[in-house]
């Protein structure tokens, strides 16, 4: 296989063009997603976020989510972390150890501080005060040791009566109450628990009615998580806490340095039995059940069938139904991104098209071979799609073509192994060495957040930071005559985001969409159709490319801005200035 792409200076002249449309795109994942969850929303795990730390590199922030669309407005009962619930965060760092080997556990406890109010705030006192401690284990769930007691959750911000006022708590700001809760465990790592804007953005609206996103025929465009809140477990962890042997950043052999990858999902769990007592309370016992669970986002949302989702939540990462892998092999999602089926029944989804002729030769169209027709070809030697390399991992069988680029995005990370590196480089043979950007391979367990902690932070100050995460990266070293120009391992902004890891301001919704319509073959030099790889001159930055780079739901960043230090998230939304 020996494909030319573009010189450098063709590659140059378009990044302006490219870039230019690019610059003004701003860059979501799992709420109310399945059947019974959905009823027991104090459970339900809606988002997870785990990044390097942008102000303090030597740290990794953990950000689980629960409660979907809490109103700010929601008296006389606010929304609250539940009692009787097991909130974790679960980590895996290690390839050679079966399951989790760091959990954190949050319990919450309430109380009435004064019982003869309606008022959730009256005189100095909070009704439904919450506290919670913070449980830690090193050794995946076999022990755990206490390092938080008594932690403060703040109370909802229901108004400055309640809030600033001598007859409330006579706080100096609502900030001031999200401060003075953030706490330093006795191992070190700093956690914040409380109520927050919630920072998942996209037009759910639009999205679940049959995909009209962008909305079509002058449709209003609506951020249907705008001016709600939720409430967040933050955990700022040293990275040498989190790294499987104990090393510091520093240490690492370089960004992209495989021993600093690490799986992160969270989960809820109940007891098995809840009694409804004759006085109107309630009494739990038995047995500890998983009812919630999140890694990726967007997987039990929009990947995983209604008639499984139930199933995928009461599983955990390490013990996934393989049935469940055929929804990652054939999503439904690409049907309506393929004219052969039901593309022109989505109309929004005009501009995402999957390769059915990469390069003449490949078709990655649901039930098609994608690049299996090459098992056995010598062309894989050495490669991570080669037997003797991940065994069939990465190319189980025919009719499975997307077991190359979105099964490992979500089920076991994507390693810096050809042919996951950019075409920078590869003289137009997708199987040839390229530009590294990407290592976040951890192929134990299934559904999970991967992050490398090695690679450094791009700055949210930075002009090249962009909410298209390793989208932009990709698009970057492809045709950034800064990156493009050498295929040897350098830092490219936004190598830190989504899918390696996720950060606040990553859009989730719209880069995994992008992902379904084939951007990450294109990238590594799996071409879109219209890409002539027998024309010399061919530009492989074809308009079915750009259309891919140009698609976007309508809504691009969240609804209020995000902190510059940790917690990050965005205070909550008052109940006395939010509407319907």
């Amino acid at each position: 296989m020996n494909i030319p792409i573009p010189g450098k200076g063709v590659l140059i002249g378009l990044s302006l063009l490219l870039l230019g449309g690019l610059h003004s795109m701003l860059w979501a994942s799992s709420h109310r997603e399945a059947p019974l969850i959905a009823n027991d929303p104090l459970a339900d795990n809606t988002d997870v976020y785990a990044f390097r730390s942008p102000d303090a590199p030597n740290t990794v922030t953990l950000i689980a989510n629960y409660i979907p669309a809490e109103l700010p407005f929601g008296g006389p009962n606010y929304a609250s972390f539940g009692e009787n619930i097991r909130y974790e965060i679960h980590v895996d760092n290690d390839v050679t150890t079966a399951g989790d080997d760091i959990i954190y556990r949050l319990t919450f406890t309430k109380i009435n501080q004064d019982p003869t109010t309606f008022f959730n705030i009256r005189l100095g006192q909070e009704n439904l005060k919450t506290t919670y401690q913070l449980d830690r284990s090193m050794d995946g769930g076999a022990t755990f040791t206490t390092i938080i007691t008594n932690g403060i959750v703040p109370p909802p911000n229901i108004g400055p009566r309640s809030i600033e006022s001598a007859v409330g708590l006579g706080a100096a700001s609502y900030d001031q109450l999200i401060q003075q809760a953030i706490t330093t465990a006795s191992t070190g790592e700093v956690v914040y628990c409380g109520p927050a804007d919630d920072p998942f953005f996209v037009d759910l609206g639009g999205i679940f009615d049959l995909g009209d996103a962008p909305r079509q025929n002058g449709g209003t465009v609506r951020d249907g998580l705008a001016k709600y809140n939720t409430h967040t477990i933050a955990i700022q962890v040293p990275i040498s806490t989190l790294q499987k042997d104990g090393k510091d950043v520093s240490m690492a052999t370089n960004i992209l340095d495989g021993d600093f990858v690490i799986g992160v999902w969270a989960s809820a769990s109940r007891q098995q039995m809840q009694t409804i007592n004759t006085n109107g309370t309630l009494s739990n016992s038995g047995n500890w059940v998983q009812v919630s669970r999140l890694g990726m986002p967007l997987t039990n949302e929009a990947v995983i069938p209604i008639g499984a989702k139930d199933e995928w939540n009461s599983r955990t990462p390490y013990t996934e139904n393989p049935a469940h892998f055929e929804y990652f092999y054939n999503p439904e999602l690409a049907l309506y991104m393929d004219d052969s089926q039901f593309g022109g029944a989505v109309p929004a989804f005009a501009g995402l098209r999957i390769q059915s002729n990469s390069l003449g030769a490949f078709d990655f169209r649901n039930g098609k071979d994608g690049l299996f027709g090459l098992k056995g070809n010598p062309a894989l030697d050495g490669t991570a799609l080669d037997d003797a390399v991940f065994g069939t991992l990465l190319l189980p069988g025919p009719g499975k073509p997307r077991s190359v680029d979105l099964w490992p995005a979500f089920h076991t990370g994507v390693p810096n192994v050809i042919p996951y590196q950019l075409a920078t480089g590869k003289g137009g043979n997708p199987l040839a060495a390229g530009k590294p950007f990407v290592n976040n391979f951890l192929p134990n367990g299934g559904d999970m957040l991967r992050l490398n902690m090695a690679t450094p932070a791009t700055s949210r100050t930075d002009a090249a930071f962009s909410s298209l995460g390793l989208v932009q990266a990709a698009v970057l070293g492809l045709v950034d005559p800064t990156y493009a120009s050498t295929a040897n391992l350098e830092f490219i902004p936004n190598m830190d985001g989504f899918p390696n890891g996720r950060r606040l301001e990553d859009d989730v919704t719209r880069i995994e969409l992008q992902a379904v319509s084939g951007i990450v073959l294109a990238a590594v030099g799996l071409w879109y159709d219209d890409y002539t790889p027998s024309n010399p001159n061919a530009s492989p930055v074809t308009n079915q490319l750009l259309n891919v780079l140009q698609y976007s739901t309508g809504v691009e960043q969240n609804d209020a801005p995000f902190k510059t230090s940790f917690p990050y998230v965005a205070e909550p939304w008052r109940g006395t200035e939010v509407g319907n």
